[in-house]
């Protein structure tokens, strides 16, 4: 089966230094607070946030899926880069082999910064990926993004 890559570029008026800090290194207890009413807990189920660790994304009863655990493959906090693997998840974890994502903040103007989100799906032999399920992964991605930057224009302070 081939693989689907999915590009997204989109710019924010953080620096990416609060963005990586906030969406990468502290999505465990930022997001949780800001999503409640989707995201329950996030949780490490394996190491601390480094190479290796496995975080589990627990949902709440109005989200269509009741978790995804994620495996942390590269994190280079002086570039602002981490790579991860959705390693299980319901349902979608039975047409799929693998969902990689690549995340790289990158300066952009004064004090903002490009997003650039890299994703690849490789579906299960004989299973054929619905663009309508990468288009309703790539909006949930987006959307949290804007409200971590949201939050992060309202308190200039956090994540310095």
């Amino acid at each position: 089966m081939a693989v689907t890559t999915l590009h997204q570029t989109f710019k924010t008026q953080v620096t990416p230094a609060r963005m990586f800090k906030a969406l990468i290194l502290d999505s465990h207890n930022l997001c949780p607070k800001l999503m409640f009413s989707s995201v329950k807990n996030i949780e490490f189920v394996e190491g601390d946030g480094d190479v290796g660790s496995i975080k589990q994304i627990n949902f709440t009863e109005a989200s269509p899926m009741k978790y995804m655990k994620h495996r942390i493959d590269a994190l280079d906090k002086e570039r602002f880069m981490c790579k991860y693997t959705l390693i299980e998840t319901d349902p979608f974890m039975d047409k799929l082999e693998y969902v990689t994502y690549e995340v790289k903040f990158e300066p952009y103007g004064l004090r903002g910064c490009l997003c650039r989100l890299t994703s690849e799906y490789k579906a299960k032999e004989g299973t054929v990926i619905k663009e309508e399920d990468i288009e309703h992964g790539k909006d949930r991605a987006i959307g949290m993004y804007e409200v971590v930057e949201a939050y992060l224009m309202a308190h200039p302070h956090a994540y310095e």
